[in-house]
């Protein structure tokens, strides 16, 4: 890999996004526009083509569509998938915050603590107490979750942007995508299904349905999920013939491999070879190391130089020794001479 600016922060381009409804124009004038809950997933992007293969594989028709304020025109499908096969990518995918906007742009940001484009203690939080979420829409912040996503079987390479504002779906996709990475330390790339889930809530005597996105493992086990980065083959293809071979593959012996090296960068290789399969462990990485220090320590071990006669220093054999059937004079290097 060639060199990098390493004071830039290197993403992945953003392809579209993934909503979970719409809005129509309010019928009253200067009205809010009204949003619209959607059972399955609309994609949207600048880009007709990758529009086009969203419907193609989730079905629904492309569309053109005018978000909200000044922005440029954009296509869309409101497709009939209720889930999406998808992939975390590498690094922190999950950016969360409360947050408040108008036709001015964003009013509020917070952390849940402390508002940070005022940096004021949190406001929805002074005016209303722990049950802020609870208020109006419109006059508390809404918990914003913007997840970033790869869609391995869309065009071009790419995140697409889940966004849901759901106080209910932030708590849960915090929790399964910080689970996830206490696992894989945001390395490698990390199977999930984004679905779609009707909830009901009842509280002060009424009856709330409403959706909230959900991020679950797909065709992968917690175990392997949080023993460490996954091999890009078994991410790509969790439940197809070469996930089932990866997951019922024994398990090499490194150490034999280990103890069978002849260099360091022979262990290195067993190194390398156990981190891809995701077999690396502590014992493992002790026993690694414990061999290739043996190899470096025998590799500084000077061989047996000659005198100036051109001969070897010699072990002279006792006669116990000698009746083993190995020469009387044994040389303590190669090549002595008797």
């Amino acid at each position: 890999m060639g060199s990098r600016i390493l004071t830039l922060q290197r993403q992945a381009r953003e392809l579209g996004r993934l909503r979970t409804g719409w809005s129509v124009p309010s019928d009253k004038p200067n009205g809010r526009p009204r949003p619209v809950k959607s059972k399955t997933w609309v994609v949207s992007s600048h880009a007709e083509h990758y529009v086009t293969a969203a419907a193609e594989a989730w079905g629904g028709t492309v569309e053109r569509w005018q978000p909200q304020g000044a922005g440029a025109p954009q296509f869309r499908v409101i497709t009939e998938a209720e889930q999406i096969d998808a992939l975390l990518p590498p690094g922190d995918p999950l950016s969360q915050c409360n947050e408040m906007w108008n036709k001015g742009g964003c009013m509020r940001r917070c952390d849940g603590q402390t508002e940070q484009l005022s940096h004021q203690p949190c406001i929805c939080m002074q005016q209303f107490g722990e049950d802020w979420h609870q208020q109006k829409k419109g006059t508390v912040c809404a918990a914003t979750s913007r997840l970033s996503v790869v869609l391995p079987d869309m065009p071009d390479v790419g995140v697409w942007r889940a966004e849901t504002h759901s106080f209910y779906a932030a708590n849960e996709m915090a929790g399964t995508v910080d689970m996830v990475l206490s696992g894989t330390g945001g390395q490698g790339l990390v199977p999930v299904t984004l679905r779609i889930e009707p909830r009901t809530r009842v509280a002060g005597g009424q009856t709330k349905h409403f959706p909230v996105v959900v991020v679950e493992i797909r065709g992968i086990t917690t175990r392997q999920a949080l023993t460490g980065p996954l091999p890009t083959a078994l991410a790509l293809d969790p439940s197809g013939s070469r996930a089932v071979a990866a997951i019922e593959a024994p398990r090499p012996d490194y150490l034999a491999r280990a103890e069978g090296a002849l260099t360091v960068d022979d262990v290195q290789d067993v190194y390398r070879d156990a981190h891809a399969a995701g077999h690396l462990n502590d014992e493992l990485v002790a026993a690694l190391k414990k061999r290739a220090d043996e190899l470096k320590t025998e590799a500084a071990t000077p061989e047996p130089e000659p005198d100036e006669e051109g001969a070897y220093d010699v072990e002279v054999l006792d006669d116990a020794e000698q009746s083993t059937g190995w020469p009387a004079v044994a040389p303590a290097g190669s090549g002595a001479r008797a």
